[in-house]
């Protein structure tokens, strides 16, 4: 199996307490992409992404929008180098 893309995705606004993190891995999850997502401490969600491009394109979309009572004003990605294949699934990180 190819490694694919990955990305770092960072998204402001009103993102935590709105179930955005367990939303991101349904969307994740449907679209076969593997990876994480987790709240920051500063108020953000942040998650990287691994699969290919064109479902990375479409969780990204997703993301500028979000879950039900998110209120997204932002949603930064930065391509970064694919992580080794022995990583599976997309998780919540505590």
């Amino acid at each position: 199996m190819s490694a694919g893309v990955r990305a770092r995705i960072v998204v402001r606004g009103r993102v935590q307490g709105v179930f955005y993190r367990g939303s991101m891995r349904e969307q994740a999850r449907r679209l076969g992409i593997r990876g994480w997502v987790q709240n920051r401490p500063d108020g953000v969600v942040e998650a990287e992404a691994q699969g290919e491009r064109g479902a990375l394109d479409a969780l990204i979309a997703w993301c500028r929008q979000g879950p039900p009572g998110a209120r997204v004003d932002d949603v930064a990605v930065e391509w970064i180098a694919p992580a080794p294949d022995d990583e599976h699934g997309f998780v919540v990180r505590r």
